[in-house]
């Protein structure tokens, strides 16, 4: 697995009050008013607020019971579905507990999760929408 986090997955508590902070620090998203999920470009990463127990359930943790999880995702972004399985693969022999097999998703992607020895949440996914550039920057859209 190349070292680089293409993507964190914010849980918040209110949406629409954490889009407003970040706004307000001068952040921007296309997202719609109302969307259930807002993405921010964040240099040659994306940062994305969403509900907190979705972000669980979506990463196969509990919210407030699975050791490490406290509501941050972290995810690697890669070009094809077969890297998908092959990074979840290496990440399972190297002692992570996959919490979501990898397979197709609600969203029109691919991936699967895991968490790493003290729980820490990942996502390991090929976006079609998103533009993976040759030194690992995504860029939304």
């Amino acid at each position: 697995m190349e070292p680089r986090v293409s993507l964190i997955t914010l849980g918040v508590d209110d949406l629409e009050r954490s889009r407003a902070f970040y706004e307000a620090l001068g952040w921007r998203s296309n997202a719609e008013p109302g969307a259930d999920i807002v993405f921010f470009q964040a240099g040659g990463s994306v940062v994305a607020l969403w509900d907190r127990a979705k972000l669980a359930a979506d990463t196969g943790l509990a919210a407030d019971g699975d050791p490490g999880f406290d509501g941050i995702v972290l995810a690697h972004v890669v070009g094809s579905e077969d890297e998908v399985d092959r990074v979840v693969g290496e990440a399972e022999a190297a002692g992570a507990r996959v919490t979501d097999r990898p397979g197709a998703t609600f969203w029109g992607g691919y991936s699967g999760k895991f968490a790493d020895p003290d729980g820490h949440a990942w996502e390991i996914a090929r976006n079609p929408s998103w533009t993976l550039g040759e030194d690992g920057s995504v860029s939304l859209g």
